[in-house]
């Protein structure tokens, strides 16, 4: 029973089991840091069932407390109170260690994550140093020089390409720029004589009367004859001088037309 709650003495004793667990012992083998966590993580959870008990046990002695208390044996009552107290002084003993063997997990954990970052670090800055090695800096201006010398042929190849060659290279390019220009002046020129007649109102034209015919005059031979001027009309009133014109020039042009 007590081998089971407080360890043998090859464990160091129940309440000390969880450092001496912990910290391996005077003379213990080297440990990883990820056994040493598992350790003490399984160190933390035997702490944690023991506690449970003694919480239990600690319950038992005050219920027996109340019991006696009600029977008037008022010394049993106090023995029970007296057990009661004991397990609470454990519960606070099992707390205590439980605190510092969390707090060596917290330690252990930021230790390892802190160990895998310089591993890291280290890596990359041998990766840097062999690369470097790699790399002169002589060589690495030589193909800079390289990379110009072949950009710039390349630039030569293509003006050349791009010269014309033939008749195209005869033409003068002022001259057919001044063609260009006089082509887009007489454009231009066409738009505004277009649109000034649009502008322009048109004029008005008053009916003409129809001359009247005889419906009895007799049938003439036909002999060549020159064509009779156009007839003049009366004026008519609140008709001006430009509408007179007008009629007189249409009669003239449909007598040409007969």
């Amino acid at each position: 029973m007590f081998k089971k709650l407080f360890g043998s003495k090859g464990s160091g004793g129940g309440g000390g089991g969880g450092p001496a667990a912990g910290g391996g012992g005077f003379g213990a083998p080297k440990t990883s840091p990820l056994s040493a966590v598992e350790k003490l993580k399984d160190t933390l959870a035997m702490l944690e069932k023991r506690e449970a008990l003694l919480h239990k046990k600690m319950a038992a002695e005050l219920e027996k407390a109340k019991d006696f208390n009600r029977a008037k044996n008022k010394r049993a009552a106090l023995q029970c109170l007296k057990k009661k107290k004991l397990y609470e002084q454990q519960i606070e003993q099992l707390q205590n260690q439980q605190l510092k063997l969390e707090e060596q997990v917290i330690t252990l954990e930021g230790s390892k994550t802190t160990a895998e970052t310089f591993t890291a670090l280290k890596s990359g800055a041998g990766a840097m140093k062999q690369i470097h090695k790699e790399t002169n800096i002589d060589e690495v201006d030589k193909v800079m020089d390289d990379i110009n010398e072949q950009t710039e042929k390349m630039r030569q190849v293509q003006e050349a390409l791009g010269q014309p060659v033939g008749y195209a290279a005869d033409l003068d390019e002022d001259e057919l720029e001044e063609e260009l220009a006089a082509l887009e002046a007489e454009d231009l020129e066409d738009e505004l004589d277009l649109e000034a007649e649009l502008a322009a109102p048109a004029p008005k034209v008053a009916a003409r009367p129809q001359p009247a015919t005889a419906a009895s005059a007799p049938a003439m031979p036909s002999a060549p004859v020159g064509r009779a001027p156009a007839p003049k009309l009366p004026s008519v009133p609140g008709k001006s001088s430009e509408d007179e014109e007008l009629e007189a020039l249409q009669r003239e042009m449909e007598l040409l037309g007969a």
